[in-house]
């Protein structure tokens, strides 16, 4: 076992020392891009002030024999596009696949200084991290890389999702963990082909009344469990959790009440996977106005967050408090990058 005090200490000589906390930065969506079609890279420098983070996919949806093309793809990108406060990302083939190893080692010795995050997919416990970490390490030391790349794990298996505390607590390069639902789905043989989102199937009943008197149905989350597990480890460990894809690009309404759960839960942000669901991400991660208005009430009330006040008939406390802050610590941070939610806001 690694002794704590060595738990900060890079894992090569020359490499940056990890970072103690998190760099605070709005990322309510992950915009996938797929970086080997030429003309998708030609129209990002107009679209990058309209994300928080763009990630390079090199992963699931890549042909395999466009792998290549790809990474170079992303390692093109990265060098010529001026991305400013928008995080740069890029998702990395499994470790198990040939691709993996090029990947890393060509990307971070081509833009290790400018890339953000590496989004791990199919991570199955801390030691697929370890191994990253290390490797990471290695390279930066080797290239001269000045700040700590970061890692971000996709839980979508069901070895992952048992392992979740250890992945989440494994490196400090762990930035987050975002929720794989359509590869964690086929690891634990559900019976569902679709990508994110619920199933009109899984639900519950009514109590039966009057003989054939209908029975009204409601829907259930598939994934309720499996975040809410995703959220207390990434909290308890001080990381971000993320919601993944929804593949319905046609249901905006769908994407929007699943972001929305995964968002009242916890969890940072969302992938966008099309265009039309970035101002759905943009809207759902943003806390309500009226809701950031009411706690903003309460943080003037109570300026320390001792004591207890009674404010529109709800007594608040020093809970109620915390939830205040987390509310108005966000829209600060949305207000920072988007005038219009300042506005809203009264920032």
């Amino acid at each position: 076992m690694k002794l704590p005090r060595n738990f900060f200490k890079a894992l090569a000589i020359g490499a940056p020392a990890p970072l103690r906390d998190l760099p605070l930065r709005l990322e309510r969506m992950i915009h996938f891009v797929p970086p080997h079609i030429e003309k998708v890279r030609a129209k990002l420098p107009e679209f990058l002030a309209q994300v928080d983070i763009v990630l390079g996919n090199l992963e699931d949806a890549i042909p395999a024999d466009a792998k290549e093309a790809a990474r170079a793809g992303f390692i093109a990108m990265a060098q010529t596009c001026n991305f400013g406060a928008t995080g740069l990302w890029t998702r990395i083939n499994a470790l198990n696949s040939p691709w993996a190893l090029d990947d890393i080692r060509e990307i971070v010795g081509a833009v290790g200084d400018k890339l953000d995050v590496i989004m791990l997919p199919k991570v199955e416990g801390a030691w697929d991290i370890h191994y990253l970490d290390q490797l990471i390490a290695q390279l930066e030391a080797k290239h001269g890389v000045k700040k700590p790349i970061l890692i971000h794990a996709i839980l979508e298996t069901a070895e992952g999702v048992n392992n979740v505390q250890s992945i989440a607590t494994a490196s400090p390069r762990m930035h987050g963990i975002s929720l794989g639902p359509a590869d964690l789905a086929a690891s634990r043989a559900m019976k569902t082909t679709r990508v994110g989102g619920g199933h009109p199937d899984y639900k519950v009943l009514a109590d039966a009344g009057a003989a054939d008197a209908p029975r009204p149905a409601f829907q259930q989350d598939l994934w309720h469990y499996t975040i809410a597990k995703m959220v207390d480890a990434c909290a308890a460990a001080g990381i971000k959790p993320f919601y993944g894809p929804f593949g319905d690009f046609a249901d905006g309404a769908g994407c929007e009440a699943q972001f929305r759960n995964a968002f009242l839960m916890g969890c940072a942000g969302a992938w966008t996977l099309h265009p039309s669901q970035v101002p759905i991400a943009k809207r759902v991660f943003s806390p309500d106005p009226r809701e950031v208005a009411f706690a903003r009430k309460i943080l003037t009330a109570m300026p320390d967050g001792s004591g207890a006040v009674m404010i529109d008939g709800k007594m608040q406390d020093d809970a109620t408090w915390k939830q205040a802050k987390v509310l108005v610590d966000l829209a600060k941070l949305v207000a920072e990058k988007d005038p219009q939610m300042a506005q809203h806001y009264g920032l």
